[in-house]
């Protein structure tokens, strides 16, 4: 008598989504670039950027600093943001991809200037207090290297901010990556933001007037629903197998 065998399939595990490291990481990114740069911003930059005489006052040099140690923190998590999504993304349109990644470093690049400007301002006071050194002359300087990095900020994350919501709008929209809802919000943003950007550079307008706020707030939204989207869902699998 014989006995029935019984054929043993082996299991099968369901393949490992691979894109999930790369959104998880650009989403991580996301979220420090808004751990970095907003207090820096309302709080630990503030001292030199509101007050005109900073270099002859008693100064908040500790504060200050720590404010461009974050805005440098800012400007690596901006690449790293555009660097982790890059290999997902590409797949989509190469040359798109790149000039994310490309925009994205000259955001950094440029708030790496005005972290300079503001960290030379510093050291100018410093010196004036030890050395009594001619007040006009560092007053005059203090306030250009202020006001260099004011136009950093236009030409960073306002101008660099604009655009690398067209690029990466564009391919979240036709990949279909993330819902389509959250791209939009970028495509919308862009333009808004970019002409007030323009607008400032050119003259018509102050930093920081009313004309920013529809075209900064939607910018601001379109980051931080990037950033935790890709931390909590990630990318569609279903798109990058198509």
């Amino acid at each position: 008598m014989t006995t029935p065998t019984t054929d043993v399939i082996p299991s099968r595990r369901a393949p490992a989504d691979w894109t999930r490291k790369h959104a998880l990481a650009g989403g991580i990114f996301y979220l420090i670039t808004f751990a970095a740069s907003i207090p820096a911003a309302f709080y630990f930059l503030t001292p030199v950027l509101t007050d005109p005489g900073y270099v002859l006052g008693p100064g908040a040099d500790t504060r200050v600093v720590i404010g461009c140690l974050l805005d440098a923190v800012n400007a690596l998590a901006c690449i790293g943001t555009a660097v982790a999504v890059y290999p997902v993304v590409r797949r989509f349109g190469e040359s798109m991809a790149l000039g994310f990644v490309t925009t994205r470093m000259f955001e950094a690049a440029v708030i790496m200037i005005g972290v300079v400007s503001l960290l030379a301002v510093v050291t100018l006071r410093q010196q004036a207090a030890a050395t009594g050194a001619d007040e006009a002359s560092l007053l005059t300087t203090g306030q250009a290297l202020v006001a260099v990095r004011d136009y950093t900020f236009q030409f960073g994350p306002n101008i660099s901010a604009a655009l690398n919501a067209l690029l990466f709008g564009t391919l979240l929209f036709r990949s279909r990556l993330v819902p389509r809802i959250i791209p939009t919000l970028g495509l919308i943003a862009a333009p808004l933001l970019l002409l007030a950007s323009l607008a400032t550079v050119l003259g018509f307008t102050e930093q920081g007037s009313v004309w920013f706020a529809p075209g900064g707030a939607l910018i601001f939204v379109w980051e931080l629903w990037v950033g935790i989207y890709l931390i909590a869902k990630g990318f569609r699998p279903s798109s990058v197998t198509a």
